[in-house]
């Protein structure tokens, strides 16, 4: 290839014999081959780029070549407006990551984009360069530049601002996602990238007035509240060490008008969708996570042992208020849901949420909940959720301290929700429980809860009813046959001693009284029908009996210094025991029918 320099006297023979228009477009061209890499190099860029001057300034002279003149504009105005310009922010952030000149650089030519285009279509580059950039080796290299520009235009925006930010941050926020994912990511980067971006949009929001300032204030809670998820889901480490990250996000809530409690209660999260969404799913999914950042917030809070007198007075009243308060409560144990149930979170946070809901539980009394005029129907779905999430969290905790605080809780919560939804929420959670401890565990809850019942004078047929139900999922599964013995000892055993407390429960029954007052009668123990005994004791008991008599003989036939088989007979025996006194007992049960 030869040179892409040009002599004085090549200059003036081109003048003459090559149109101007001509002339224009070969060097346009040779700066752009210059600058390629294999080209001629910056050298030769600067020499190819000082003859184009020269050039245009020539014939800005001569007054008589109006038409070349025109010829020449239109072939410069072509090249500006060629799509091939407009991909060069997203050309050259692929070389962000070879150094830090390199960085430095591109963020330069990103800046004077930014300040020689209009702000509206540089935004429309830059948001289809960060989408590219999602695709590279390396998104947060790559992403940098791109975020300081988007920071700029973002204040550059003369009117519309709502309707362009809404566009703009979803492709923020799945940038910053991806980057959160990478293995090696610097999360202080991370957090730089996300709070600039922020810091714009508040000072948009600081120019507007009326509705339009309104939303894209709400704009910036949500886009706070889903970087505080994808912040905390990219720590790696101590979670302590990432406190004064978060404490920047602090005068963003209050300049957002949102509180610790609304957002735990999940009240100042909804408004602000609303108001910002309305009805467009499409941008309610770009912020997945809105309710595990809500929640995140206050925990982060928690955290930090550099919060404020002022943030640790309102913490205290937050607490207070959820105690005395059985909605606003319900509404947390959904919202800290996403917490326990996600698995991309260091255990620190779960750690913070279990002990956060012991605060809240704290004295809490179950008449509290039993309140007639309060309705607990249209939380149970979130409260058994939770509840799911809570029973994750004792199965995998990796110590026993967090597993007994957890299981306090979940006593709790289940204290906390009103007779009637509260078996109907164990049942649930019985039927879905894919651990034979943890359902031992959970039946051992619905004997306890049956006392409580008995105390409080609540329907005991009803309850009883649910036990039945409840011991049958267990002892002959709805997918058929008996259960799966040694794998389900614990359930079976579970199952067992609760049937046996209730045929050994002795309820004095529920007086009861109709309408006019005058006629009183006294509820028996469904438990104890004739009818559910001689089910129990043909459907349940004795085919248990043939299963665990066979088991036992099989392990001990081939016990023969084998361990598992000596484990699965040690597993049998108390479930043996157990069986024969319940089969005694509803044998007798029955003799009283007779």
């Amino acid at each position: 290839m030869e040179s892409s320099t040009v002599g004085s006297s090549d200059f003036e023979e081109t003048i003459v014999t090559a149109s101007p228009s001509r002339r224009v477009r070969e060097l346009l061209a040779l700066c752009f081959s210059s600058g390629e890499v294999g080209g001629g190099g910056f050298k030769d860029l600067e020499s190819v780029v000082k003859e184009l001057v020269s050039y245009l300034n020539c014939l800005s002279e001569n007054d008589e070549l109006e038409n070349d003149v025109i010829e020449v504009l239109d072939e410069i105005l072509k090249v500006v407006s060629s799509p091939q310009v407009d991909q060069l922010p997203k050309v050259t952030s692929k070389f962000a990551d070879v150094s830090s000149r390199c960085l430095q650089l591109v963020e330069e030519i990103v800046d004077r984009f930014v300040e020689a285009c209009n702000p509206r279509d540089m935004l429309s580059i830059l948001c289809e360069a960060l989408d590219a950039a999602r695709c590279s080796l390396s998104p947060s290299s790559c992403s940098t530049p791109l975020l300081h520009g988007l920071s700029k235009v973002f204040i550059s925006i003369q009117r519309r601002h709502f309707e362009q930010l809404k566009v703009a941050v979803p492709v923020v926020l799945n940038v910053l996602k991806d980057i959160s994912l990478e293995k090696d990511v610097q999360v202080e980067d991370l957090f730089d990238k996300a709070v600039g971006i922020a810091f714009s949009i508040r000072d948009v929001s600081s120019k507007l007035k009326n509705e339009e300032e309104v939303k894209v204030r709400c704009l910036l809670g949500l886009y706070v509240i889903q970087i505080t998820a994808i912040l905390s889901v990219s720590i790696r480490d101590k979670a302590a060490s990432c406190v004064p990250l978060v404490m920047q996000l602090e005068p963003l809530l209050t300049y957002c008008g949102l509180t610790h409690l609304g957002l735990i209660t999940g009240s100042d999260t909804e408004k602000l969708m609303s108001t910002v969404a309305g009805d467009d799913d499409d941008f309610v999914s770009s912020f997945p996570d809105i309710e595990l950042g809500a929640s995140l917030l206050l925990v982060w809070a928690k955290i930090s042992q550099e919060v404020g007198e002022a943030t640790n007075a309102a913490l205290g009243s937050d607490v207070d208020e959820l105690q005395s308060n059985p909605v606003k409560r319900w509404q947390a144990y959904g919202m800290l849901k996403y917490i326990l149930s996600s698995g991309n979170l260091l255990w620190a946070f779960k750690r913070h949420t279990i002990e956060f809901l012991l605060d809240i539980t704290k004295g809490v009394s179950s008449s509290q909940c039993n309140d007639e005029k309060i309705d607990c129907s249209h939380y149970t779905p979130s409260i058994y959720a939770a509840l799911q999430a809570v029973t994750l969290v004792i199965m995998y905790a990796p110590d026993a301290d967090l597993r007994k605080k957890t299981f306090e809780a979940l006593k709790r919560i289940l204290s906390d929700i009103p007779a009637p939804e509260r078996f109907h929420v164990l049942r649930a959670l019985v039927t879905n429980s894919q651990s034979s401890s943890m359902t031992a565990i959970l039946l051992g809850l619905v004997k306890d809860s049956m006392c409580s019942s008995s105390l409080q004078g609540t329907d005991c047929a009803t309850a009883d009813m649910h036990v039945i139900e409840l011991v049958e999922l267990v002892l002959r599964p709805p997918k058929g046959g008996p259960p799966l013995l040694p794998d389900q000892s614990d359930a079976v055993l579970a199952a067992l001693n609760l049937y046996r407390f209730a045929l050994l429960f002795n309820p004095r029954g529920k007086i009861t009284e109709n309408e006019a007052g005058k006629e009183r009668s006294r509820v028996g123990s469904e438990v104890l029908s004739k009818k559910n005994l001689e089910k129990a004791y043909k459907e349940w008991l004795l085919p248990l009996r043939t299963v665990v008599g066979c088991s036992i003989a099989e392990n001990v036939k081939e016990d023969h210094g084998h361990e598992s088989s000596f484990d699965s007979v040690c597993l049998l025996n108390p479930i043996e025991s157990v069986l024969y006194r319940c089969i005694e007992l509803v044998e007798e049960k029955l003799t009283s029918h007779v």
